[in-house]
């Protein structure tokens, strides 16, 4: 007898993004495998979204206020039916047997908790140089992670129901790097797989200044990421490449002394160029050499801002107790007198 399938529940949290929303729900309503329900839990939206969701067959949880990404995927978790909780942002379309895939994992691996995807080299729409900036830089690092991995990411990710109980909900303090706050819980007592088999093509920020801006206030939160990192778990870039950035800016401040010592940043761009050779080879095959130049000074750009959102982020790290994951957040002083 051929073996019964999980049920699936398709979890998608969602902030002012009737760009996609439409083109995501598309996705999952054509899977191969129909999951049992469809949880659209808008997050305060001030669009359309409200009204594109109920467009499909899907619930509609609406949230009040604006919690953030973690509190809502907590909400549609709680109200899932499904044996399996299939995570998708709600600016990603899946590919058609993206869940049959993810599931077929599942249920191969006992041992395996979680199962996420690879984004598609293409965005979801093509806005421009920057968005196909990030689709082939977003594409290739998980490409290149494929496999049992450390850290899971819930764009479009797919994790046992049961699982996800015992590990319990994602942490609402975190806007950012929730993921790896996560992962470091899971893969205590599960292990992760990073799967080319379930992909989804995803609409990015397509202008430089807002991509910049998005990059420094996640990178805040790289510090609760590094443990992850040195444990073997995923890196969108390679350490030579984000120190090389990191040194060229005040190295420049050795001109004055002489302006040979200007080939000391020089050679920081260099070194930085020639860090990631099989992202420079792929993007150069993609798009051809004229893109490979554009690629990477926008490269370039983005890890200064990881940089800088790094430094503020330790800075923040040492001086306000409230930042980064609950679990580090200080005890409370009891109140004078009490025992």
């Amino acid at each position: 007898m051929p073996r019964a399938r999980p049920s699936v529940s398709v979890i998608i949290p969602n902030f002012n993004y009737e760009k996609t929303l439409r083109a995501c729900l598309e996705s999952v309503f054509a899977q191969t495998h129909a999951p049992l329900d469809v949880i659209v839990v808008d997050d305060a939206s001030t669009d359309r979204s409200r009204d594109i969701a109920r467009e499909f067959p899907c619930v509609l949880i609406a949230s009040p206020r604006n919690r953030g990404v973690s509190a809502a995927r907590n909400l549609g978790a709680a109200a899932a039916r499904g044996e399996i909780l299939f995570f998708l942002d709600s600016d990603t379309a899946l590919s058609p047997d993206a869940l049959a895939n993810a599931v077929d994992q599942l249920l191969d691996d006992p041992g395996l908790g979680c199962v996420h995807g690879v984004l598609d080299p293409e965005p979801l729409y093509d806005d421009g140089p920057v968005e196909r900036y990030h689709a082939l830089h977003a594409h290739f690092w998980r490409r290149r992670g494929a496999g049992e991995v450390r850290t899971a990411f819930f764009a479009l990710g797919a994790i046992w129901k049961h699982v996800f109980e015992e590990i319990g909900p994602f942490d609402e303090n975190l806007r950012d790097s929730e993921d790896v706050e996560y992962s470091g819980r899971l893969v205590e007592k599960y292990r992760i797989r990073m799967s080319e088999t379930v992909t989804g093509r995803h609409d990015d920020v397509d202008r430089l200044l807002p991509m910049l801006r998005e990059q420094y206030r996640r990178s805040q939160l790289l510090i609760a990421a590094v443990g992850q990192m040195r444990a073997g778990g995923l890196s969108a870039n390679r350490p030579l490449g984000v120190l090389a950035a990191a040194l060229a800016p005040p190295a420049l401040l050795l001109g004055p002394l002489s302006p040979w010592l200007l080939l000391v940043p020089a050679l920081c761009v260099l070194v930085f160029a020639c860090a990631d050779p099989g992202l420079s080879s792929f993007v150069l095959r993609a798009k051809g050499p004229g893109f490979l130049l554009w690629f990477t000074c926008v490269h370039f750009v983005l890890h200064l801002a990881l940089v800088l959102g790094a430094a503020r982020g330790v800075v923040r790290w040492l001086t306000e107790p409230e930042f980064g994951p609950t679990v580090r957040r200080r005890t409370p002083v009891p109140a004078a007198g009490r025992r």
